[in-house]
């Protein structure tokens, strides 16, 4: 039950990356959100949306995984640990504040799968 939370929440911040990424990369919010100029977003909006498509089909594997019940439990495991490693190299080569938002959270959504919980 808290494992399935977690993943729901956790695919959830993924649609909302997908629609920062997507649809307001260049509005105000977008940039808000990453830190950009209004010259970078323009210039990048191309791979910021083709990255966005990318959450989108993260959060899509984690919604799968769930609705698949205990069917699902490997579903879930992969999508968790694509966004665990993501997230470990966008922290590492982008900005440690992804480490925060995307793989701490699917470490501890990781954790509570394994315990059953």
């Amino acid at each position: 039950m808290i494992a399935s939370l977690l993943i729901v929440l956790i695919a959830v911040l993924h649609i909302y990356i997908l629609v920062l990424q997507t649809a307001l990369w260049t509005k105000p919010a977008g940039r808000r959100a990453f830190g950009l100029t209004e010259e970078f977003a323009k210039s990048s909006k191309v791979l910021a949306a083709n990255q966005g498509l990318y959450n989108g089909f993260l959060a899509a594997g984690l919604l799968f995984g769930v609705m698949q019940g205990e069917e699902g439990y490997l579903f879930s495991v992969f999508f968790l640990t694509c966004i665990l490693v993501a997230g470990l190299f966008g922290a590492a080569t982008a900005s440690r504040k992804i480490l925060f938002v995307q793989s701490v959270p699917a470490a501890l959504a990781l954790a509570a799968v394994f315990a059953g919980i």
